[in-house]
């Protein structure tokens, strides 16, 4: 990393922790430190809900996915609005009228304190499970930019969340995850551009999208009713729908972000707007995973992108048979960069007989393409049967440290 990045790097985790302790201030008594005083307006309660969601593991991952499998996962949130809407009318208005602190203690009021403790033990652990993966992807950035340990480097980013954490209580968690969503979505924009400006000359957004598209990677609705198909219209409405509903009416980690609206009214406003934003959200960075794609039809991409496996190869004995597979992969870059062209080309004569013959080789190129690295994986697999042989995860991540300016 340049003296840049390292100044950015201490500089953001140093003013987001101390950020954290100052706004937390003054918290007093249970209703301050859970409920931030129950004084917070919709905008920060809107952007502190879609922060808790939209973590470091989806600025890595969301982008990856996309990268694999194109756009479709964004069907998922598809029945997110229609739960909003429903908790807006149930819940919202129930935990308010009753003044509780969190959504445990409604169930002591309901039933009795053993379901109240069953439902709160059960929150804990699934929570924080969630935590631990959370806290771990961005340790995952630094111990690959760093070259650090990645249990230190979990232990590191724990505490710095907890230190303002536990200083600061619901206040400190809202604003800063207002900050936090700010810089995840700012870097998103700027890789954006990254990739629009990194296109051979002649290559423009609406080629990128002919060749996004028929590569697969812009199949971002399915509505065939398909019950081996993991991600498709109807699953997302109906099964996202329920599942927003037990995330958003019962974890206290969303609840309690609601509960501290001023009014119903806030609440209502914070809630709505996250149902609207939050398929968008999803659908622009799943484009962008799409971009990143695109990108690499055009600019040589790793064999393999997960750079601790491919450094376990390269030290051992097989490290002949991955550098022979890594000249293979070159050639099919090649050989794929090339169709990726034609198909531009044809795409802006207008000949559908010539797009159609220049997608059906591009396509051919990215299944010689996707062999390869099927062989690669296998290697891997040969070498060292516990090795981490999905790299979804390392997609962005590769992107981002190797084509984005100092300091971004």
């Amino acid at each position: 990393m340049s003296p840049l990045d390292w100044a950015v790097l201490v500089a953001s985790l140093a003013f987001i922790t101390a950020y954290g302790v100052w706004r937390g201030r003054g918290s007093r008594g249970l209703d301050g430190y859970l409920l931030a005083g129950r004084d917070l307006r919709w905008p920060t309660i809107a952007l502190s809900i879609m922060a808790t969601q939209a973590s470091a593991i989806t600025f890595l991952s969301t982008p990856g996915q996309a990268y694999a499998d194109g756009m479709r996962f964004v069907q998922f949130y598809f029945g997110l609005p229609v739960a909003m809407v429903i908790l807006c009318v149930t819940a919202v208005p129930l935990y308010h009228r009753l003044k509780v602190f969190t959504a445990y203690e409604f169930l002591e009021r309901r039933f009795d304190l053993k379901t109240r403790t069953l439902a709160a033990a059960l929150f804990l652990v699934q929570r924080g499970l969630a935590c631990g993966l959370t806290i771990y992807a961005p340790s995952l950035i630094l111990s690959v930019l760093l070259g650090w340990n990645i249990h230190w480097t979990n232990i590191l980013t724990g505490v710095l969340v907890v230190l303002y954490t536990a200083s600061g209580g619901a206040r400190a968690v809202g604003h800063t995850q207002f900050q936090q969503f700010l810089i995840m979505m700012g870097g998103l924009a700027v890789a954006f551009v990254t990739i629009l400006l990194a296109l051979p000359a002649g290559v423009s957004l609406t080629d990128a999208l002919h060749v996004a598209g028929k590569l697969g990677r812009l199949n971002a609705v399915s509505f065939s009713f398909d019950l081996q198909d993991r991600y498709n219209f109807w699953s997302g409405l109906v099964g996202g729908c329920f599942l927003a509903l037990s995330y958003f009416g019962t974890d206290q980690s969303q609840v309690g972000r609601y509960l501290t609206g001023q009014t119903v009214a806030q609440s209502r406003l914070g809630l709505l707007f996250n149902g609207l934003a939050k398929v968008p959200m999803q659908f622009v960075i799943l484009f962008l995973g799409a971009m990143v794609f695109v990108f690499y039809q055009f600019v040589m991409p790793p064999l393999f992108f997960n750079p601790h496996e491919v450094r376990r190869l390269e030290s051992g004995p097989r490290a002949p048979e991955w550098h022979a597979l890594e000249a293979e992969h070159g050639a099919a870059f090649r050989e794929k960069s090339r169709r990726a062209q034609e198909l531009v080309t044809a795409a802006r004569s207008g000949d559908a007989a010539a797009l159609a013959a220049a997608a059906r080789a591009l396509d051919q190129a990215q299944r010689h393409s996707a062999a390869v690295r099927a062989q690669a994986v296998e290697l891997m697999r040969a070498n060292d049967a516990g090795a981490e042989t999905n790299d979804t995860n390392y997609v962005f991540l590769t992107f981002v440290l190797r084509h984005l300016p100092a300091g971004i």
